[in-house]
Order: structure tokens, then C-alpha cells, then sequence
């Protein structure tokens, strides 16, 4: 298949296109930046230049390509731009479902997060509503979440990958990354909160399997939720930083997510299968 990424230089678009490639597709990798072109290329995957906000580029190289699917990794997350993040969920991910749609793309696999769903005490599944009432700041991520999953649902064969926490190779959490600098610096407190994470490598493998997945939402998540109080310490201690302090109660939102329709359903199958592997090799 012809398949376009967009957002081929992430850390799981690049850790995806040599998987697409190995796989026998046709891949184009997408880039606002030129200077990233070698990159897509030494990993086997054409290089196209394109800002995503530029909605008649958008369509008209949508419609040169005319890709048989579209994989949209787009985010700004590694800068921490929020701000901008928001405005590819909203605008972004409008502008690339059009063009797809015009195109007559026939799939489209799109990166959400696993959570956003509403308050509840136990791992969200999939049959769980998001939190389209969760109040400001909260709200705003929200907002950008429901507005590009509904985009993408335009498409009738489409995917919507939950994704959890990334963990790995040039995420937050490695050991150069925003958390781990949190970490050493006694800044982040231990909570009841519950968090799903995935490490990278997983979250790109899930992509590339999605391509025969059916349509809808699915939880990319690792296989154990947990609380503050019991990863931060162990991160902690692999950083070779301070113990953290315990801060008491958690947000309701704060639940993790089952991966359950993903293992027993689909079949996937998870190279780190908890967070106590592989965020220890940091």
C-alpha cells in the first residue's frame, strides 16, 4: 500500500516508517521542517515538506499523493507547546481529513491519548465516554482530543489509536526528558493518581498493525496501570534522584485505561508489557 505519515519524524513516526518500509509499503514521511528530509530518507521513506496549516498544500499534495492510507502522528508534544499541540488536533487533523476525504483515502489510523475519558474508578475501556465536561484547564486538551477523533470518524475505515503515557527513546521520560528533569529536581510529588504508560516501541508496532485493525477507538496501553505511589518511586530510584514526597488523593480523570480489547480481541502482543521493565532503562 501507499501510505503517507504524517508526522514522520516524532518519536514514533521515526521508529515507524522502517517498520512500514520492512513491511513492502510505499511510504511518504511528512515534515514541516526541511531540514529533516535525510532523516525520512535514511529510514526509507520519502520526504515531503508540507506545514499542516497550509490547507490548500495540504489538499493538493493529498490529491498528487492520493495515498491508500494516512497515518497521523502529528503533535508538538516534545517542545511542550500545548498551544500549538491543540491547534493540530483542531486544525491540523481538520485540514488532513479533507484532503484524505477529497483524495479518496480508504483508511486513516490517527494518535489519541487513553486519558481523556470521564471520572471513574476503574481502567477506562473503550465503551467509556470522554470527559467533554471537565472543567478548564482540563477542558481545552479535551476539546482538541474529541475534535480530531470526530474528524477522523469521518472516515469510515479508521482507527483511533488511545495511546498511554510514552515512555523511551526521546520522550519525557528519558533521561534527558521534562519529567526526569522534574525527578532529579524533587519537583514531581507521588499521588493515588493512576497512569497507563507505553513505551514507544509499542505505540509505533500498534500503528503499523492498525493497518488491519477494525474501525473505531482502541486502548494502546501497557498491560499495568499505576498509581503515583508506585512507579514515581521506582523511576526515582533509576534516576539515581531523590525519593519523591506524597502528596494524598488523586483527579477523577486519574484512572488508567484497559488494554484488554486490544490483547484478547486483536491479539497484540507487548515487547515492554509493564512500565517496571522498561522505564527502568533509563
Amino acid at each position: 500500500m501507499k501510505i503517507l505519515v504524517a508526522g514522520a519524524t516524532g518519536v514514533i513516526g521515526r521508529l515507524l516508517l522502517p517498520k512500514l518500509v520492512e513491511a513492502g509499503h510505499e511510504v511518504i514521511g511528512m515534515t514541516r521542517n526541511q531540514e529533516r528530509t535525510e532523516l525520512i530518507q535514511i529510514l526509507g521513506a520519502e520526504a515531503l515538506v508540507l506545514d499542516i496549516f497550509d490547507r490548500e498544500a495540504v489538499l493538493s499534495a493529498m490529491m498528487d499523493i492520493r495515498p491508500d492510507v494516512v497515518i497521523h502522528q502529528l503533535t508538538s508534544l516534545s517542545s511542550r507547546n500545548f498551544q500549538e499541540n491543540s491547534r493540530i488536533r483542531i486544525e491540523g487533523t481538520r485540514n488532513l481529513v479533507d484532503a484524505a476525504k477529497a483524495a479518496g483515502v480508504k483508511r486513516m489510523i490517527a494518535q489519541s491519548i487513553a486519558w481523556a475519558y470521564e471520572p471513574g474508578d476503574q481502567p477506562a475501556s473503550e465503551e467509556d465516554p470522554l470527559d467533554i465536561d471537565a472543567p478548564l484547564p482540563r477542558k481545552t486538551n479535551i476539546d482538541g482530543i474529541v475534535a480530531l477523533e470526530q474528524a477522523v470518524a469521518e472516515i469510515p475505515d479508521h482507527v483511533i489509536l488511545r495511546y498511554g503515557m510514552f515512555y523511551g527513546p526521546g520522550t519525557w521520560y528519558d533521561i534527558d526528558g521534562e519529567m526526569a528533569k522534574q525527578v532529579l529536581n524533587h519537583q514531581l510529588p507521588a499521588t493515588d493518581g493512576v497512569m497507563s504508560f507505553l513505551h514507544v516501541e509499542d505505540a509505533a508496532h500498534a500503528a503499523l498493525l492498525a493497518l488491519n485493525w477494525p474501525p473505531g477507538p482502541i486502548n494502546i496501553v501497557d498491560d499495568e496501570p499505576a498509581t503515583g505511589i508506585d512507579w514515581l518511586p521506582i523511576y526515582a530510584k533509576a534516576l539515581q534522584a531523590p525519593a519523591p514526597e506524597y502528596q494524598k488523593g488523586r483527579q477523577g480523570w486519574e484512572r488508567g485505561a484497559s488494554n484488554a480489547t486490544a490483547r484478547t480481541v486483536y491479539g497484540w502482543e507487548l515487547l515492554y508489557p509493564t512500565w517496571r521493565t522498561g522505564l527502568l532503562q533509563v
